[in-house]
This record gives structure tokens, sequence and C-alpha cells, in this order.
């Protein structure tokens, strides 16, 4: 049995199947689908009723009708909103997962009776939207004890083809989603930066041009900043574009979306501690959003020209590993001074923006990178951390961020933090060694690579690509934070 959602028009009870329906919080229930006898019905409206006089504060309700079927009642205020739907689809996934119940007859046509429902489709996709994403597991790897939940989700609607000929946008954004969180969480024994590679070139099937670039491409054209990163590793670094053509016919500038891959970061010679170490195989989830966004985009045939970078690496202790105190020549022309190996990402990301940049033109360049220890310090995982040289591009990345709940905080970038980055010997060098301000120094240093001043935001998802608690629409680990917010920027803005 796979996980299946169908959509049908009529109401199917069958013995060992459950039945949903959404309800007021005054708890009045109408049995309008003529499904239950009228003795069940009393059963039902006294079970209720006693619920109303107890005060009950629960979301999700269930009533067993009979020894095998139950019927669910999802309890909801008058005013119904979208992001609410989501959410509220979610935790309907965690009831039916925590209490067992795989087969499942949601009756949507219940929401008629709210008088803000606008009779639209979109409450009831935004509800299966939320149901799918925290419906995400990792356990290709298990092999005992899995505990996989199965589950049939029959959506009985009047407007089952309207659902069916929209939910394709909803399916693209989770596809995108669940790659992310797929790349994300494998082991960086299997997921090294060839085999990266390797899955990024698949997705040319949906008609994304990918180009690779290896080490001897990569120094050719002077990217030493990034293959010094990787020096270490007896597995290769590459630099891969992706590029979406969704608008032929404009001859609009691309959106540029840029990703950090480090598959395995160990600090290099400026070695991590090894406690929680394990966890460095998620130091590419800046890329990982930008593979995952590109899909979407391909996907849903979005009518917008964009194009993905991401550096892959791997940061390791080697024989032949960059050392602090090494200066290095980035594409830019600029020279870095490596104070710190394990500040390895933004060296990654300076070749990366600079080619962006260079080769594309694009109209704006947004990068993604669990970049700094210091933005978990500050803003935990309840907000990325936002940097622009644009107020307008922020100001749309920050009030989308809003709608969907992938949330941002925006953080100063200033000529005094700027100079700490200062190097004696060097253009720049890699950390701020005066201490503190960890995120924006950080931040300053990419802003250095933005050689022609395009309209650049930098998102460091340190504290929101992986989480060891689930949360809202994410299952514990892997969260894929980024693809839905850049999708809905794209979706609102840009098409």
């Amino acid at each position: 049995m796979k996980n299946t959602i169908i959509f049908g028009s009529k109401i199917d009870f069958k013995q060992g199947e459950t039945l949903t329906f959404f309800l007021n919080e005054n708890l009045d229930f109408k049995d309008e689908s003529k499904t239950f006898s009228t003795q069940t019905l009393n059963k039902i409206r006294v079970y209720l009723k006693n619920l109303k006089f107890k005060k009950k504060e629960e979301k999700i309700i269930s009533f067993d009708i009979s020894e095998k079927n139950k019927v669910l009642f999802i309890i909801l205020k008058e005013k119904l909103v979208s992001n609410n739907f989501e959410e509220l689809g979610a935790n309907f996934y965690s009831f039916i997962k925590t209490n067992k119940i795989d087969k499942v007859n949601l009756y949507a046509d219940t929401l008629k009776s709210f008088k803000s429902y606008n009779k639209n489709t979109e409450l009831i996709l935004n509800f299966i939207h939320g149901f799918n994403l925290k419906s995400y597991s990792f356990d290709k790897y298990k092999t005992q004890n899995k505990n996989i939940f199965y589950f049939l989700l029959n959506i009985i609607s009047s407007k089952k083809n309207s659902l069916n000929n929209n939910y394709f946008r909803y399916k693209a954004i989770e596809s995108g989603v669940f790659q992310t969180r797929d790349l994300v969480s494998e082991p960086p024994n299997i997921l090294y930066p060839k085999k990266y590679v390797e899955i990024i070139k698949k997705l040319s099937s949906l008609g994304l041009k990918i180009q690779i670039y290896n080490e001897l491409k990569m120094k050719k054209l002077g990217m030493h900043a990034l293959l010094g990163v990787g020096q270490g590793s007896i597995n290769e670094s590459f630099l891969v574009t992706m590029e979406w053509r969704g608008n032929k016919k404009s001859k609009d500038k691309p959106l540029a979306f840029v990703g950090k891959g480090v598959c395995f970061d160990t600090g290099g010679i400026s070695l991590k501690p090894a406690r929680f170490m394990e966890e460095m195989k998620y130091d590419m989830a800046g890329s990982a959003v930008v593979v995952g966004l590109l899909k979407t985009l391909a996907l849903r045939k979005a009518k917008v020209n964009a194009v993905g970078v991401v550096g892959l690496v791997e940061n390791m202790p080697g024989g032949n590993a960059q050392r602090p105190g090494d200066i290095v020549k980035s594409y830019s022309g600029k020279t870095i001074e490596v104070l710190n190996t394990d500040a390895e990402g933004r060296l990654v990301l300076s070749d990366a923006l600079s080619f962006a940049e260079k080769k594309f033109k694009p109209k704006f360049i947004i990068d993604l990178a669990t970049l700094t220890g210091a933005i978990i310090v500050s803003l935990g995982e309840e907000y990325a951390g936002l940097f622009s040289n644009n107020d307008d591009l922020s100001n749309k990345i920050f009030e989308v961020s809003k709608k969907i709940e992938e949330k941002v905080w925006r953080l100063p970038l200033n000529e005094n933090y700027n100079k700490l980055m200062d190097s004696t010997v060097a253009d720049v060098q890699n950390i701020n060694y005066s201490g503190g301000a960890g995120s924006i120094t950080a931040a300053q240093f990419l802003q250095r690579f933005i050689i022609n001043k395009t309209p650049w935001a930098h998102l460091d998802i340190a504290g929101m690509a992986f989480s060891k608690k689930a949360s809202n629409l994410n299952p514990k680990g892997a969260t894929g934070f980024g693809v839905r917010l850049l999708n809905k920027l794209i979706e609102e803005h840009y098409e």
C-alpha cells in the first residue's frame, strides 16, 4: 500500500473506514449528506451536546459510530484562513497517524455552512497540502522496525474536478520540498559532490538545462575560493547551474538563486568538536533548497526565467587541505585570507555569487546557506536571517514569509561591520577576529562579491534547515525551508 489521495464526489462509507466532517465552534451538526440513520444521527448529536456542555477545546473529535467505523469532526472558527488550513491539515495527519486511522473519507462540502467560505477550492487544497507536507518520512535505510504509516485519504466534494485540476500546483511544491528534504537527509557517504551532481542531472528530464563545471573547468575560470575548500577531500568539487526558461518570449533578466552545497563539513584543519559533527551532513541545505525550488518551477511550468547555481564540495582535513593563513584568489579577482577553514561556506558562495552575476546578469540574486551558528543564537529555530542590499527585494521576501509561515527577520548591514572583514595582507579575510556580529559580518563578506550592485539577498537558514523536533508542517528532521517561500515570492511578484 502507498500513501494515496483521491478526489471523489460520492460518500462511500465502507466497513473499517472513517468519515470526517468540518464543524463550527458551536458543534452544530447537520447530516446534509444523509449518510446516517436517524438513530445514529441522534447518537452523534447527543455526543456533541455533551462535549459542548463540558467545553472541550479539542480541534479534532473522534466518535465511534460502530465497532468498525468512526466519525471525525474538525472544529473550525468562523473566519477561515488559508494558512490555518495548511496547519490544520498537518495536525489532521498527526491525529490519524497517532490513532492509526488509515482510511479516511473527508466530506469537504461541509465547509459550505461557514459564512466566510468563498466557494472556491483553495481552502481544501491548502488542507491537503499541509497534510501531505506533514506526512513526509525518511526511512529508506531502515531494515527493521520501520513503523511506516500508510494512508488513503478520499476527498469527497461536488467540486471534484476543480480540485483535481488545481492540485498539480501544490503537488509541484510538495515534490520540490520533498526533494530538498531527501537531499538534506542523505548520509554523507551516499551524498558526496559527484553523487549530488548525478541526482541534479536527472532533473533535465523536466526541462531544466543543467551545466556542470568540474575542477578542471573551475580552475580555468579562476574559482580558487571554492576549490580551496574541497582540496583536502578525495571527492571532487563541482559547480552546477540549472536554468528554467518558462517565459521564452520575455527578454527579462532571469531570477538567480545560489546555494551553499558543503556535503559534509568537518571544519577542515580548523576542526569542529566531535559532538554533533554528524549534523554537518546538512551543511548543503542551501543548495538543496535551490534544487528543490528549480524542480518546483519546472513541474508547475512556472512562467518565469530562473537560474540556480550550487557549489558542491566536501570540507575535509586531508594532507592537501587548505590551511589557516592561506590566501586564495576568487573568481571575482579579489584575494581572500583564510583565517579559519571552518568558515568555508562563504568561500564557496563568493565564487558562486560572482559567477551567477557575471554569467546570467540576473534581475536579482538570492543566496541560501547554513552559514553561521551565530544566527541560531540570534533567532533560534523561528526565523531565518535576512540580509540585503536592496529594500524592495528585502521587503517582498519579508511580506511573503509572513504569508507562507516560513519566517525571516532582517538584520543590518553597515560599513562599520564591513570594515571588520578587511585583511592586512589580502583584499578580505574570511572571519571577523574582533568578535561578535558573526552572522552580519559573514553577510558583509558575501556582499563584497556582488560586483555590479545587483539586488541581492542572503538567507542564513542554519536554524531552519533541520530540526530535532517536529513543528507546524514539518516532521522531525529536514524541513525543506525556503522552497515554499521562494516559490511564493516568484508567484506573487515575478510571474
